[in-house]
Parts: C-alpha cells; structure tokens; sequence
C-alpha cells in the first residue's frame, strides 16, 4: 500500500480519506511563525463529487488511493446499464445510471469518454470535452433581436437545452462544450 506524506501532498494526486477515494484540487504548504507547519488541502470525492477542506499536520501519512480512468466508448444503453467498451482491450462493462445520471445529456453512442475505475467499479464518467450534436429544436432567429444578446434558447439531439446565435436553425450539426455547455462553432 503506498502512502503520501502531508508533504507530498499536490494537486492530481489521489488519496483515501475515512475509505473513500478523492482528487487532491488544491494544496497549500502553510508554515506559521509559532506552533507546527501544516498543509491545507482541497479534496474532491471521486464518487459524488463533494469538495472538502482538509487540514493535514506535518509527518501524517494518508493513503494512495487505486484508482484509474480507462478511456472507453459509450456504446448504448439497456434500460438499467449503460454500456462501454474499452478502446484497448474491448472489454465491455455496464455503469448504472446513478454514475451516468449528470452526464446523461452530454452522452452520445460511440463517444469516447474517461470511466474512472477504483476496486474494480466505475465510479464516475467524464464525456469528452466538445461533442458535435444536431440541432433538434429552437425557434427562428429574428434580425434585430439581440436584446438578449444575440443568443437563443435551442434543444440538442442528447436533450441538453443549451444557448446558440441567432444564424443557427434547427437541423444543423453544432460543437459544444460539455463543461459549460456553451455553443463553440457549427460543423461543416
């Protein structure tokens, strides 16, 4: 079992905390004129997400945690699973929807997504960071309508309701980014 002292502690790194895994965000090395030096850390949980501030004292150890993220492709979904297989081994797994459940609306048959894998289990997905999606619905552009800035309300094809110019219409292929959902260009 590999350990990290308080001093190695860096953004990146993954750890065990109270037998959950998370994702070192933040670490600052703090070291005040009286008392004992100390590293303040920002943990995300890999499992539901939820960020914590942990204070760690000069000389604790916390423990490595196992994890990796596989690249896989989003293959379909049964109902109760949905489906992936990894681009290197073609080994294929099933993720239920709780582990999906945020992602759902960036999720596209044959997209290559980051399955992160820790004892054995998926334990989160991270869609890939621009999809090209269809157009499914949105309302006419006017010209001269840019009291709201020259954006419009539009559904995608993954059901995502997202904000795009007033040129797009409904039918064209877009890209958009699946951290912010934010329209970044038309594809041709």
């Amino acid at each position: 079992m590999v350990m990290y002292n308080s001093g190695d502690l860096k953004s990146g790194l993954k750890v065990l905390i109270d037998g959950e895994p998370y994702n070192i965000v933040e670490s600052d090395f703090h070291k005040p004129g009286k008392g004992q030096a100390f590293n303040k850390v920002k943990l995300k949980n890999l499992k539901n997400g939820k960020v914590l501030e942990k204070t760690v004292k000069i000389g604790v150890s916390l423990e490595a945690a196992d994890v990796m993220i596989r690249e896989m492709q989003y293959l379909y979904n049964d109902g109760d699973l949905w489906h992936f297989m990894d681009t290197e081994s073609y080994e294929q797994i099933g993720i239920s929807k709780s582990v999906v459940d945020e992602i759902l609306i960036w999720l596209k048959e044959e997209s290559i997504c980051g399955v992160t894998i820790w004892n054995n289990q998926a334990i989160a997905v991270e869609p890939p960071k621009n999809i090209d999606v269809m157009i499914t619905e949105t309302d006419p552009g006017l010209k001269g309508d840019t009291a709201q800035g020259g954006v419009k309300p539009a559904v995608v094809e993954t059901g995502a309701k997202i904000r795009v110019p007033l040129f797009i219409e409904e039918g064209e292929l877009i890209k958009v980014d699946t951290r912010t959902g934010e329209y970044l260009s038309r594809v041709k």
